[in-house]
């Protein structure tokens, strides 16, 4: 058996996370069998190698290997392209033609995105897994073939068999044994190494000095989410060479290079349900919030009405209804009569000083503070608490972009 040093590069595979190391070992020790081999991961981790090196690997390295994508075959043609037809089974089929199935007997077959099999060719799928049986589209006679079957998705198959649309027997017929490729976000110390392998390989591609990165513009492309993993970072790798005069790259210039993850605007908040606590807070205290200021506005009215007239009784009869508006007699004055509410008589000199009026009326105003950006401060501080620092979680919770989030932060010092 080959080490796995040996076929990392024959098969041009770069890095030396642990997670890929335990994939690639899965893969050697399952080659020599014929059991059906689900590859996951995302779209872009490079699921496409480990078929090659299950088949390299196993006793079928000699006959044919036929890779196909599932998702780019259209739905009325599959059936055909995969098992075959006989002539006049459709409208265009002018001659019999063999499929995939027969024409890689004795080889290997690997499916890419699996997952986008329409639910009928799954069926003929399932039986050519349990017996090595399949008819051709207009045929009634069953043929056999000795294939053995690599399978690659990046759909989440529990979630695409819960809705109907992957059949539950084909899942567990294909991941007898299921290899899981790590993003590239996972794997830290292989990202600039694999950079260096891409700009090596375009540098002598296009005739041209390699490029390199400075320190930081490393530290800034480690720190990159790459949610088109492998395939995202060399297309990043080949713009730089060939568009950039300068051979070192510095920070700035490769974040020109790395799309950004969202704006600087607020994202739309969708509708929420009544079990969103946060939601609930917030909506309770701004009505907090616009409850205070009425009640500082009636309170304004009635200190300035009796600052007018001197008279507390008439102010206290005219203003009966404020004033139990204000004090909510059922909880802090339940004990006492509406009549017999307490008024705080205001000092003489106010009513006879009009310098001292102005200066007491702007004391109130002062006092009353619905400052938008304390809020949004207040707020920013709370979700950042419930959510340990993590400004991801955070600025999902608050309906904003990690990077305004971010941004924001910086602005008021938080």
């Amino acid at each position: 058996m080959e080490s796995l040093q040996v076929i990392k590069q024959r098969f041009e595979i770069i890095g030396n996370d642990i997670h890929l190391n335990r994939a690639l070992e899965k893969a050697i020790r399952v080659a020599p069998t014929d059991i059906s081999v689900l590859v996951t991961g995302e779209s872009g981790v490079g699921k496409e190698s480990i078929p090659k090196i299950i088949h390299h690997l196993s006793h079928r390295k000699h006959a044919k290997y036929i890779a196909i994508n599932c998702g780019a075959i259209p739905e009325g043609t599959i059936d055909s392209e995969l098992f075959g037809h006989e002539k006049g089974s459709f409208t265009g089929a002018s001659t019999t033609r063999k499929g995939y199935f027969e024409v890689a007997d004795g080889g290997t077959i690997f499916l890419d995105e699996v997952g986008e099999l329409p639910l009928t060719t799954q069926v003929r799928l399932l039986r050519v897994l349990e017996n090595g049986e399949f008819i051709k589209v207009g045929s009634s006679q069953v043929q056999k073939t000795n294939i053995r079957i690599v399978a690659a998705t990046n759909l989440n198959m529990q979630q695409a068999i819960n809705k109907g649309k992957f059949r539950e027997d084909l899942y567990y017929r294909l991941s007898t044994i299921e290899i899981h490729l790590p993003p590239l976000r996972d794997r830290l110390g292989d990202i600039h190494l694999l950079f260096r392998k891409f700009a090596a390989d375009f540098a002598q591609k296009y005739k041209m000095p390699t490029v390199r990165l400075t320190e930081n513009a490393i530290k800034v492309l480690e720190n990159y989410n790459f949610p088109g993993n492998i395939r995202q970072l060399r297309n990043i790798a080949e713009q730089i060479s060939v568009v950039e005069e300068k051979r070192e790259i510095t920070a700035e210039k490769l974040l020109q290079y790395l799309p950004s993850k969202g704006t600087n605007l607020p994202s739309v908040i969708e509708p929420k349900n009544s079990n969103d606590n946060f939601a609930n807070e917030r909506d309770i205290m701004y009505k907090i919030l616009f409850d205070m200021r009425n009640d500082i506005n009636d309170l304004k009215k009635l200190t300035l009405d009796l600052m007018e007239s001197g008279d507390m009784n008439k102010v206290q009869e005219d203003n009966k209804n404020l004033i139990k508006k204000i004090y909510k007699e059922e909880n802090t004055f339940s004990q006492q009569d509406e009549n017999q509410v307490e008024v705080v008589r205001i000092n003489e000199r106010y009513d006879n000083d009009k310098d001292n009026n102005y200066e007491f009326a702007e004391t109130i105003d002062a006092d009353e503070s619905l400052s938008i950006q304390e809020k949004e401060i207040e707020l920013i501080k709370k979700s950042l608490d419930r959510n340990n620092g993590k400004r991801k979680l955070a600025a999902k919770e608050l309906g904003i972009s990690e990077r305004t989030l971010y941004r924001k932060i910086k602005q008021y010092n938080l």
